[in-house]
């Protein structure tokens, strides 16, 4: 026995005016801004470590 909220695939109205979902929305997705930034962030950071891991390469060198 169906409930009222019950409602499968075949009793779903169908709207043509609404497009299925394929892919990821753009609220789903990150601003591109925000996504440069963090690259940038992410390279200055690895940038960084590798400037002070080259430092301490030199100074145990001696």
């Amino acid at each position: 026995m169906k409930d009222a909220n019950d409602m499968s695939a075949t009793d779903a109205p169908m709207n043509p005016a609404t497009p299925a979902r394929t892919g990821p929305n753009e609220e789903d997705r990150a601003p591109m801004t925000f996504t440069v930034r963090v690259f940038i962030y992410l390279v200055g950071v690895h940038f960084i470590a590798a400037f002070l891991f080259f430092l301490f390469y030199v100074a145990g060198g001696k």
